[in-house]
């Protein structure tokens, strides 16, 4: 995909997730709904949501192969970014130290943390490729739009 069709899938699904979530009170379902339509129209290999839970990111809804269950604070790209609330591109996980395989098959990761109104870190959105340096900048700037929508939510546990 060149990053003009990139950016034009980003610019139109950024509407239509902000309509999925507006209104919604139930936060699981909002996390379900972003990862389905991101994952569907983006074509990644894996796309889905960690949930904050004390010192634990545990699996929430995603798309794609069975995935890990639990993971650490500051462990893997996940953990990482929940520990420095910030956003990880990883163009190759296998150059990225502690990084976790849930599958052998992703080959690049981006992890945007999901932040409440208060600041609190909520959830992760993560997401694998299955092809090297497929996140950029254009990725960081849309998906960080996109998890914008989900502050709202102070806890999805």
């Amino acid at each position: 995909m060149t990053q003009s069709e990139k950016i034009a899938k980003y610019e139109e699904i950024v509407p239509q997730i902000e309509a999925l979530v507006s209104g919604v009170e139930y936060g699981i379902s909002s996390l379900a709904n972003i990862a389905a339509v991101i994952h569907r129209n983006m074509n990644f290999f894996w796309t889905g949501f960690y949930v904050v839970d004390g010192d634990f990111l545990l699996l929430g809804p995603f798309q794609g192969d069975a995935a890990c269950i639990r993971i650490p604070k500051g462990k893997g790209v996940c953990g990482s970014a929940w520990a420095q609330g910030n956003t990880i591109v990883v163009k190759d996980v296998e150059e990225f130290p502690g990084h976790i395989a849930c599958s052998s098959l992703s080959k690049s990761e981006i992890v945007v943390p999901v932040f409440s109104n208060s600041g609190n870190i909520t959830a992760v959105l993560d997401i694998d490729s299955d092809t090297l340096a497929t996140f950029d900048d254009v990725d960081k700037k849309y998906l960080e739009k996109i998890v914008e929508t989900l502050k709202g939510y102070e806890r999805f546990v």
